[in-house]
């Protein structure tokens, strides 16, 4: 396949959204709610089959809107009563207590049944929502909101074949980045209007509101108030301290099933929080203005996908901590010196730093995750900005291409760990 260039525009749109909840189960919602919406009658049942990394990541997941249900199931009945694909990521957004009530009846009813393919690696959610007489399905692929099929009985609705990839022959932003060089992708920097800066600066306030949620007494865990309390002034505190506790808060209130939305980044909502608070802190740390601060923020999220597009959507190593860091690492050496080459070289020194960090699967423990990947690509900034750049070395290349390919490799190998993983759900349930 030629390599052919989205506009900036796409690329926003599919990269950079808002999120309600773990797009994980999120995404088994949408194919639930897309199904539902077609079916003839009265909903009664639901059958959906995962692949293994949706599957592993919304296993133990708090839920938006139920009071601290967590788990796939709990999000296929919530849409099955209530959910609107029209929201996209953000499809459980009207649910709250009643639909939660009348989720855990379906439950207790066996209506809601879950299984996963371990042969099916990445995105992949279906979904059949029958009753006695119809039922209707919903397949997505590839990209969390992307529906590739949608039925009613036996019919085919083609209007519904891609909500992603549009018009034949276009591709995905997804696509385009994975074909294109580093100097090919930041060169979007130069693409950007008002209405772009605009959004990036939106997410920010997103973020942040939901990082100030986590520093609330009994959300989550408490890893982002553990890390602020540790100072005596917090607002004075060293910045990568502050810049983990935030991103750490953030994810705590996420993972708990606050609900709240957050600004996305490469189909992740803990990527979003990794890949935006630690450039927006810095940004405002050195009282840059919002124009270059969605600058650097764009940069992270270009940056984010472009390590994401080589590694996978979904795979065994976390990338909130070591795709997103490095895209925020890119972001904050950018903003520091102005120099590509310098956000480059930050990328790769949080590429050979975490690339083994094991997703085991989306929890409240991804809070610790996100911290780490934060803290580490604000020191990954310092250390490009004064010029370090790694000789070759373990899966450091010659360029940063033959790195993130070589990261691509060792993210690709790990299909034992995954099915261990898979096999410690299972004897658990």
């Amino acid at each position: 396949m030629g390599c052919r260039k989205v506009s900036l525009k796409q690329f926003l749109k599919e990269e950079v959204k808002p999120a309600l909840g773990c797009t994980e189960p999120v995404a088994v919602a949408l194919a639930v709610a897309r199904a539902r919406e077609v079916l003839e009658g009265r909903p009664e049942r639901v059958e959906v089959v995962l692949s293994s990394n949706i599957f592993k990541n919304g296993a133990t997941v708090g839920i938006p809107g139920t009071g601290g249900l967590k788990g796939n199931e709990v999000a296929a009945a919530l849409a099955l009563v209530s959910g609107k694909s029209e929201y996209g990521l953000e499809v459980l957004k009207d649910c709250g207590p009643e639909e939660a009530e009348a989720a855990m009846k379906l439950l207790q009813a066996g209506a809601v049944q879950i299984s996963v393919d371990r042969k099916i690696a990445g995105v992949f959610v279906h979904a059949r929502v029958m009753n006695d007489t119809h039922s209707a399905s919903c397949t997505i692929e590839k990209n969390h909101s992307n529906i590739t099929e949608v039925r009613c009985d036996d019919t085919i609705i083609s209007e519904f074949s891609s909500v992603l990839t549009g018009a034949s022959g276009s591709i995905s932003a997804a696509e385009a980045i994975a074909c294109m060089t580093w100097e090919e992708v930041m060169g979007y920097l130069e693409d950007t209007d008002k209405d772009d800066l605009a959004f990036l600066l939106d997410g920010v306030k997103m973020n942040r509101a939901i990082a100030k949620k986590g520093f609330e007494a009994g959300v989550g865990i408490g890893a982002g108030r553990m890390v602020r309390d540790m100072s005596p002034d917090f607002e004075k505190a060293e910045l990568g301290s502050r810049i983990r506790a935030w991103s750490s808060a953030a994810s705590d209130a996420r993972m708990s099933g606050i609900p709240m939305p957050v600004m996305s980044s490469a189909g992740s909502g803990n990527h979003g929080i990794t890949a935006i608070l630690p450039v927006a802190l810095f940004a405002e740390e050195q009282g840059m203005g919002e124009e270059k601060t969605a600058k650097g923020l764009l940069v992270s999220h270009l940056a984010t996908a472009y390590v994401k597009s080589r590694t996978g959507r979904l795979s065994s190593t976390c990338g909130c901590a070591f795709a997103a860091g490095a895209g925020a690492a890119a972001g904050i050496a950018w903003l520091m010196s102005g120099d590509f080459d310098k956000a480059k070289s930050a990328v790769e020194i949080v590429v050979s730093n975490l690339i083994g960090m094991l997703c085991d699967g989306a929890k409240e423990t991804c809070s610790f995750k996100v911290g780490t990947g934060s803290q580490e690509a604000y020191q990954a900034a310092l250390l490009a900005d004064r010029g370090v750049r790694l000789d070759v070395q373990g899966v450091v290349g010659k360029t940063i291409e033959e790195t993130i390919e070589n990261a691509a490799r060792v993210a690709s190998s790990m299909g034992a760990i995954e099915q261990t993983l898979l096999d410690i759900i299972d004897e658990r349930k």
